[in-house]
């Protein structure tokens, strides 16, 4: 039996204002969209156009109040070849919440406080 990544899932409050942000900030497209048959979600699956891994938005579209996501000690990293214009570019974003310079990292917050590593790529 064979077990592979599929998906990670991000609940959020205002899709188009997160599909822009992953869009901007990370070069995320949609895929592929499902809506429910009576109105109550709407999922978005995001890809990278280079892996199968795919980030899946899921908007409930009654809900008003934020998630509670606890005390953060979750994340999704992305690598990156060229860490010093991204970092460039996230900055000039103000998405940038945390910086690690030992450790050659630093993470992004997205409009619902989920929080994404950037890491460069290893060669």
């Amino acid at each position: 039996m064979l077990f592979t990544f599929n998906h990670f899932n991000f609940n959020v409050l205002d899709l188009e204002r997160s599909l822009k942000f992953y869009d901007e900030a990370l070069g995320l497209k949609p895929v592929r969209e499902k809506n429910a048959a009576d109105g109550s979600f709407k999922i978005v699956f995001l890809g990278d156009g280079v892996t199968d891994f795919r980030l899946e938005l899921t908007w409930m579209t009654g809900r008003t109040e934020a998630y509670d996501l606890g005390e953060q000690e979750y994340h999704l990293a992305f690598r990156t070849d060229d860490m010093e214009a991204a970092h460039k570019k996230h900055e000039a974003m103000g998405c940038i919440c945390y910086e690690n310079p030992s450790m050659g990292i630093y993470f992004l917050e997205d409009p619902d406080g989920y929080w994404i590593e950037i890491i460069p790529t290893r060669k």
